[in-house]
């Protein structure tokens, strides 16, 4: 059993989330309705949808043993064999244990035809040291350290950096050192854009280590010393994976809502839907900042996520992720 408390160092303390816990909750009542959904004649997907999306995790993982307990079965299982496609897809997410997900997701990442660099650089750039040491410290399906994995899927200087925010060793004091930050931008600007050839591993050390405080103020002094952003001098200066992660951490540094509003916008507006991208994030992100990342996709792109997400995904996966971004009644 994964036990998980979201406690992400990237964002404020202030939690906005959509998805809140329900007053006067019953376990047993919400499991007794989600069986006779299920086992009915033909399941019924508005029972599904309202109880799934309108608990917190904590309180579906109370379902789930309630479930168990009163058929022998698990909710997951159930709801594998009796939904389909994307639907299914976002119900089984929403019954899964917050680090057991992410840890899945790491899992999909590095398993089959070709590992997945964006959904490393996502999970590995945007979750906080907590997140990150509870869901890569183990595999299920070896027994091994997720870790012992991604040694042997991805290399170089990539690598290096997956590594060390593998560890989870980021300086978490929100304590700002302006001398250390002057120090840290006068580093970056002579590892890169003031010498011929670019040090990475100065921009490696920097950005996986510091503090997130600390780094918003290396970025102020960076750009003072040089005239441009840091992002800019990554993007001029690097390539390939290592250029993405990079600069992945510095959006984040920013801000975690307007990185994840940007992954939001890319699944959906690429060659086709990338649905796990959608459900990825909104649930994930469901009971911490979505609020914020709402809002940020508006400032970024001038339109809704709810108008943009409703052409692209099936009408119950639809249904399940409206309710989680906007808690309004679905069906």
């Amino acid at each position: 059993m994964f036990i998980y408390q979201h406690i992400p160092c990237f964002a404020k303390s202030t939690v906005h989330g959509t998805v809140k816990e329900k007053p006067g909750f019953n376990a047993g009542e919400d499991a007794a309705a989600l069986r006779k959904a299920i086992e009915g004649i033909g399941t019924t997907e508005k029972t599904l949808i309202d109880i799934l999306t309108q608990r917190s995790n904590a309180q579906r993982q109370l379902i789930c043993k309630a479930y168990q307990d009163a058929t022998g079965r698990t909710l997951c299982d159930d709801l594998e064999g009796d939904t389909h496609g994307h639907f299914e897809d976002i119900l089984v997410a929403l019954v899964t244990p917050p680090a057991k997900f992410d840890c899945q997701e790491f899992i999909r990442a590095i398993k089959g035809a070709g590992t997945n660099e964006s959904i490393l650089i996502e999970l590995f750039a945007s979750r906080s040291n907590h997140q990150i040491k509870l869901s890569v410290v183990y595999f299920p399906e070896t027994g091994r350290a997720l870790i012992h994995d991604l040694k042997s899927e991805v290399s170089g200087d990539f690598e290096k950096t997956l590594l060390i925010l593998a560890e989870g060793k980021r300086v978490e004091s929100t304590n700002v050192d302006v001398a250390k930050a002057k120090e840290d931008a006068k580093i970056l600007y002579e590892a890169g854009e003031k010498k011929w050839g670019t040090d990475e591993s100065k921009f490696i050390d920097i950005l996986c280590h510091r503090s997130v405080p600390q780094l918003r103020q290396t970025l102020v002094e960076y750009k003072s010393l040089s005239g441009k952003t840091l992002q800019e001098s990554i993007e001029r200066e690097m390539s390939g994976r290592l250029e993405e992660i990079l600069v992945a951490i510095v959006k984040c540094v920013k801000s975690v809502p307007a990185y994840l509003a940007e992954r939001l916008y890319k699944s959906m507006k690429g060659a086709g839907t990338t649905e796990s991208t959608l459900t990825r994030i909104i649930v994930s992100r469901s009971e911490l900042d979505l609020q914020e990342i709402k809002a940020e996709y508006k400032k970024l792109f001038g339109t809704s996520l709810y108008s943009d997400i409703e052409p692209c995904v099936c009408s119950f996966g639809f249904s399940c992720l409206q309710v989680m971004c906007f808690q309004i009644e679905c069906i």
